[in-house]
């Protein structure tokens, strides 16, 4: 593959900035957690790096891998960076992914009995049509290389999987697709805790069903 041009990486790198800001700022990520990356036309990764904050990334410091996940240039990346990996290997036409330790969506991951085929039921259409459906990965310590199989294994079918106590990971065809189908997951999860206890009217199957996108769509 050719190398990506100045201003495709320039973009890049100014859209994940304003992403990870935009984030940070309403509360969707906190500290250091959390990360962002894009795959440019070459295959190469730009990722926020480790042990940085999404409210305050410099666009010159991001790291650079090569499509085999090698450290090309840039701060040292995430130790989270092979779940972004697993996210583009696993489903095509994939072109950015967003890691999120939301509060909401972390909730959910601990609680017993949810379907871990499909965490959320399908209360909006909204949620149908950003994330679908979303199966959960068990817990593996952070970094744990048994996580990526595990991650590996599931997004093949889906573009959002979450993380037992953990968080979730929503691949996109573009960085705002990614970031919306994240706050559309948080949001959901939201609303799951807020009427739990309740008697609730979920989309039918059939509902749900007229929402997704058809095969080769």
């Amino acid at each position: 593959m050719t190398a990506p041009t100045i201003s495709e990486s320039t973009r890049a790198r100014d859209e994940i900035v304003a992403v990870g800001k935009s984030l940070f700022d309403r509360s969707l990520t906190f500290g250091s957690t959390g990360n962002i990356s894009v795959r440019l036309s070459n295959g190469d990764m730009l990722m926020t790096p480790t042990n940085a904050s999404l409210g305050d990334l410099d666009p010159a410091r991001l790291s650079r891998l090569d499509a085999s996940g090698a450290h090309v240039d840039g701060d040292k990346p995430t130790k989270e960076a092979f779940l972004h990996q697993c996210m583009y290997c696993a489903g095509k036409g994939r072109g950015a992914v967003v890691h999120l330790h939301c509060t909401n969506a972390v909730a959910v991951s601990m609680l017993e009995g949810v379907d871990p085929e499909n965490v959320l039921p399908p209360l909006t259409a909204y949620y149908v049509m950003r994330v679908g459906s979303m199966p959960l990965v068990p817990y593996f310590p952070p970094g744990d290389e048994a996580l990526a199989r595990a991650v590996a294994e599931r997004a093949g079918k889906s573009h959002a999987v979450l993380l037992a106590n953990h968080g979730p990971v929503v691949a996109g065809k573009t960085l705002r697709d990614a970031q919306y189908a994240s706050e559309e997951l948080e949001e959901t999860a939201k609303l799951y805790l807020l009427t739990s206890g309740h008697r609730i009217r979920p989309l039918t199957d059939e509902q749900a069903a007229a929402l997704r996108p058809k095969p080769g769509s």
